[in-house]
């Protein structure tokens, strides 16, 4: 958690919930597949973490926290393939509504 620290936006005038904890309930949040309002409440207000989620993800700081830890190590450690999109791609051509018989006298198979 040291390592994210300077990419931590910076707070103005009232104190924030820790982001440490708000960063571990997003991706609690997000690797697990909940809802925001299932958030453990270890995590803090479950409003606390989609507001943050929502105004760090406009604002970059993700994406300034994973080309910041990338480049701190320039050898990968894991590579991960996602395969949603052939997974989901395979099952829908395999759903494709067909037809037989004459133009007036079609049978559909779904």
């Amino acid at each position: 958690m040291a390592r994210l620290e300077p990419y931590f936006p910076k707070s103005h005038g009232k104190p924030r919930v820790d982001d440490r904890r708000v960063l571990s309930g997003i991706v609690f949040v997000n690797r697990n597949g909940l809802r925001w309002c299932d958030a453990p409440r270890e995590y803090g207000p479950h409003k606390t973490l989609y507001n943050r989620w929502k105004r760090w993800g406009e604002r970059g700081v993700f994406l300034r926290i994973m080309e910041g830890l990338a480049a701190a190590s320039a050898t990968p450690k894991t590579i991960m393939i996602d395969a949603t999109y052939l997974k989901a791609h395979r099952t829908a051509s395999s759903l494709r509504v067909k037809t037989y018989g004459s133009p007036r006298r079609q049978a559909v198979c779904v």
